[in-house]
């Protein structure tokens, strides 16, 4: 099976770079790489062009933000499953996107797999901050204020072809209204590995105000709402408690 990856990135010419290689140096052999750049001004596309001949599909032009540059590397992509990886992230090591195809290299019903994801200093990748081990899905999941780790989430085309794409109405929350969608509504078979995936440089767009947290969580109560989906009174102190429980 094949797997699409895709990275979205806008002037970022400091990481960029370790994102690249910890795609290209991947043991498993069938990766297509997806690079949605949009228009970036500084160095990035410079960087990106020295790695061009061996990406699966490349385009720099301006785009309506992050979720917006997402869902067009999905609609780019031509992989049997799907992976999104942040410009400032990076995998755990070569060989994950091996491990991760071997469950669905074995497993031809599997729909959605996901695994374990640490946060790091900005410029010490070996330094963790914050770790976010995940759990198996189970019904009340998302109810606990348990969700998967979205650079660690890996989907088989079919369920974007079903469920459909990032809601470009949320900013903040995109990912998590999907992953909502995706596994609260249909009936798709998840697993989840006890493995560390990804490596996620601190400083994403919704950490980097209180006021982000604050409008972040408001989707996220709108994202229950619009898919008529009830999400208990205690929801966001136990999100709150669940990530306060990372950092130690």
């Amino acid at each position: 099976m094949k797997i699409s990856i895709i990275t979205v990135v806008y002037n970022n010419e400091k990481t960029i770079k370790d994102a690249l290689e910890s795609v290209l140096r991947q043991t498993y052999k069938n990766i297509e790489y997806v690079i949605i750049d949009g228009n970036s001004k500084d160095n990035t596309v410079s960087i990106i062009r020295e790695y061009e001949s061996r990406l699966g599909y490349f385009v720099s032009e301006k785009d309506n933000g992050l979720y917006d540059a997402m869902n067009k590397g999905i609609q780019s992509a031509t992989g049997d499953v799907i992976g999104i990886l942040n410009s400032d992230d990076l995998y755990q090591d070569f060989k994950v996107i091996t491990d991760v195809m071997e469950q669905f290299n074995n497993d031809s019903d599997l729909d959605i797999l996901y695994g374990n994801l640490v946060y790091v200093k900005s410029n010490d990748t070996d330094a963790i901050v914050r770790n976010w081990k995940c759990k198996p899905y189970y019904d009340r999941f998302f109810e606990n204020g348990n969700v998967p780790p979205h650079p660690a989430l890996f989907v088989k085309r079919s369920v974007y072809d079903k469920v459909g794409l990032f809601n470009l109405d949320y900013k903040l929350a995109a990912d998590y209204e999907l992953m909502l969608r995706m596994l609260k509504k249909y009936n798709f078979k998840i697993k989840y590995i006890d493995r560390l995936i990804v490596k996620m440089r601190l400083g994403g767009a919704t950490n980097q105000s209180f006021t982000n947290i604050i409008n972040q969580n408001k989707e996220i109560v709108r994202a229950w709402k619009n898919n008529s989906l009830k999400a208990p009174l205690y929801l966001m102190p136990v999100r709150i408690f669940k990530r306060l429980i990372q950092f130690i």
